[in-house]
């Protein structure tokens, strides 16, 4: 029996609104349904930057833990953006989109994806890191890239598989991927661990 058979056994369900994470995870060949529920997205004061996506994707599975049957499997997720000791969330706006995409030019920002993998007895948490190096980006080039692709639903507000990525990511340091929201690789890998 093949690895992917073996993760079939089993429903997944997917509890994240991002069309990125769905499309990720159709590419990678899982099946799966989507559950939404609106959870406080709240982290202790003094908690590590780093440690605050995986903290927040716990919170995200306990709001769906009483509700899980016996072969059912969930995957929660959340992706911050990190740059000089502080969190960029997604942008409240266009101005601010372009405040933070000012802040990310020419600099290395570090994306960190969480990651739960939850069923009715066991949780499997990790994170994934990844250094992203902006060109410093023109205020022409950041007005285009806001006004044309809106990205007021992405943290740091700006998605690598944009235009943005295109002409303004120099390189990156580990997972394609988990900038885009999802680190499929790990995940697949930590799917393959669970006990059933």
């Amino acid at each position: 029996m093949t690895e992917m058979h073996s993760i079939k056994n089993y429903k997944l369900v997917l509890a994240s609104a991002s069309p990125r994470r769905q499309q990720l995870m159709k590419d990678a060949g899982f099946t799966f349904e989507v559950r939404l529920k609106d959870v406080e997205e709240k982290y202790p004061d003094g908690l590590a930057l780093e440690k605050v996506p995986e903290y927040l994707s716990g919170v995200k599975a306990e709001a769906f833990r009483d509700e899980l049957k016996p072969d059912e499997v969930l995957v929660t997720a959340d992706t911050v953006v990190c740059i000089h000791d502080k969190i960029l969330g997604k942008p409240t706006g266009r101005e601010d989109a372009i405040r933070m995409l000012q802040e990310l030019s020419g600099a290395r920002h570090l994306v960190v994806t969480g990651v739960s993998v939850t069923t009715c007895t066991e949780q499997l948490s990790f994170s994934s890191f990844t250094n992203v190096f902006f060109k410093a980006l023109s205020i022409e080039e950041i007005e285009y890239y806001v006004d044309t692709y809106k990205p007021f639903d992405k943290a740091g507000a700006y998605g690598i598989q944009e235009w943005i990525g295109y002409i303004g990511i120099e390189r990156i340091e580990g997972s394609f991927y988990n900038v885009m929201g999802l680190p499929v690789q790990k995940l697949y890998e930590t799917l393959r661990m669970l006990q059933f």
